[in-house]
Order: C-alpha cells, then sequence, then structure tokens
C-alpha cells in the first residue's frame, strides 16, 4: 500500500478557524487561517473534518479548500450552522458517498466516505446522547445504522477506515475521571458497548496498535481549564479493518494544536 497521511479533526467551526468569521472562544479573535496553516504544515494527503457548522453557500470560495486538495461537503439539511462534515483530498477519490440511505440520519450531514484504490474511508461525526433523552436513543440506532452499513460495505471493500469523532469515551483508560463520569453521557455503558459491537466486527483502534498509556485525549471541556490540566477524553477515533493492521506506519494525537475543543489525530498508511 503506497504512503498516505490521514488527517482527522472536529474543528467545531468551519468558518472560524479559516478567518472568516473569527471567534473568542478558542483563542482571541484573529483573521488568521489556523486550518490551511496547519495544512501546509502537515502536508496530510487526506483532511477529514467533523461539526464543519457550515453550508456550502457560507463559505467563501477562497475558503473552501487549500491548495492542491479537491474538497467534498456534507451539511446539516435540518438548520444551519450544525452539523456537517468536509473532506480535502489530494487525489480524486473514484466515488464519494454522503448517504447511508437512512433520511432521518442522512439529513443532519454527518457521513461522507471517500473510496480509492486501496482503501474506502469514511467520515463520521456521531450523535451527541443526553441521558434519558430521545437523542442517546437517536445516537444508539446511529451507531446501528452504520453498523448495518458497514456490513454491506465489507462485501464489496476489505479495507475500510472509520474515523472521526465518535461522542464515546471506549474504555475508562481514555478518560481522565472515569468514575466519576459513570453517568454522563459519552461514558454510559450502551454507548461503550456500541464501540465493543466495532471491534467484535473485525475493526481495531489504530492508535491503540502504539500505545496502551493514559492521558491521552482528543476532547476537553471549556470549564475548569480542563486543557490546561489535560482533564480530557479521547472520544475521536482512526478504526480500521483487521487486515490493514501492517499497512499502518503509525497513529497519534496532537494534543498541542488550539483551534479547537478537540485536537487533530493522524493516521499514517504504508510501510
Amino acid at each position: 500500500m503506497k504512503k498516505t497521511k490521514i488527517l482527522c479533526w472536529n474543528i467545531n467551526g468551519y468558518r472560524s478557524i479559516v478567518g472568516q468569521n473569527p471567534s473568542k472562544k478558542y483563542d482571541t479573535i484573529s483573521r488568521e487561517n489556523k486550518l490551511f496553516a496547519f495544512i501546509e504544515k502537515e502536508k496530510p494527503d487526506i483532511v477529514c473534518m467533523q461539526e464543519t457548522k457550515a453550508d456550502l453557500s457560507q463559505i467563501n470560495e477562497d475558503l473552501r479548500q487549500p491548495a492542491g486538495y479537491t474538497s467534498f461537503y456534507n451539511s446539516s439539511k435540518t438548520k444551519k450552522g450544525y452539523s456537517g462534515v468536509a473532506i480535502f483530498t489530494k487525489e480524486q477519490p473514484k466515488q464519494v458517498i454522503d448517504s447511508i440511505g437512512i433520511e432521518r440520519f442522512d439529513i443532519e450531514g454527518r457521513f461522507l466516505q471517500a473510496d480509492y484504490d486501496g482503501f474506502s474511508l469514511l467520515n463520521i461525526y456521531f450523535p451527541k446522547g443526553y441521558a434519558d433523552n430521545e437523542r442517546l436513543d437517536y445516537k444508539l440506532e446511529f451507531y446501528d445504522a452504520v453498523f448495518e452499513y458497514l456490513e454491506k460495505l465489507k462485501r464489496t471493500q476489505k479495507n475500510i477506515i472509520i474515523t472521526g469523532d465518535y461522542n464515546t469515551a471506549h474504555k475508562e483508560i481514555d478518560l481522565a475521571r472515569p468514575n466519576e463520569n459513570v453517568g454522563t453521557s459519552g461514558f454510559i455503558p450502551v454507548e461503550r458497548e456500541k464501540l465493543d459491537v466495532l471491534v467484535e466486527k473485525g475493526f481495531l483502534d489504530a492508535f491503540r496498535l502504539f500505545t496502551s498509556d493514559g492521558g491521552n485525549y482528543t476532547w476537553w471541556s471549556q470549564r475548569g481549564r480542563a486543557r490546561e490540566n489535560n482533564v480530557g477524553w479521547r472520544i475521536d477515533y482512526f478504526f480500521i479493518s483487521e487486515n490493514l493492521k501492517n499497512n499502518v506506519k503509525n497513529c497519534y494525537l496532537l494534543p498541542e494544536i488550539q483551534g479547537s475543543d478537540h485536537c487533530p489525530l493522524i493516521l499514517e498508511l504504508g510501510k
């Protein structure tokens, strides 16, 4: 398999991070295009973003993709400024799919699939859930719909990468304070069981191929200096087909990169 570097990042607002509509939320107000500058530095072959919070019509034409990349967007059909995923890619995919075939999930703009010669890449923004709330049911049903979609995809594609914001910490090691969050959505047993199902279906957590250490997180609350104190959660992942294991060169997090309440993570393929 040829060398491929894939970047995943929940950017929590595309227009803010590219400087179109600067926000005080994560940094000082700036017109700097932090996203493009970061991409220029890292030089990934593919960029998968979640929570773009923008329809394509809301993004200035010169900010829709960096030079040298083709862009694909899938935005919420229910309301603007909500949800959304996007892919930047240097190589033109064989095909791009923006639907899992179930309208109540598709309308929220949570899914993009890009097919390449060596693999299918799924970029997914899984829903948040709230305890004792219909959104928890929606989240669990979304997981099930993705699993059903994967079963169909596996009939024609053996090499599958599923990246994105899963909005679930899988194991106790994946958050700083597991005992305090057993009843918190994102760490409720029924949510964690969905990631167990993904593993049972033959998918591997690529990051855990390289480290079993704790203290590695991808999201931090904006309250109580959580990021400064590294009180975080690992809820963003690369899950890969088991047969891709020997093609994974590295998988790592970049917690020092600012611009969102999530940090980027990178998967490197090809040995």
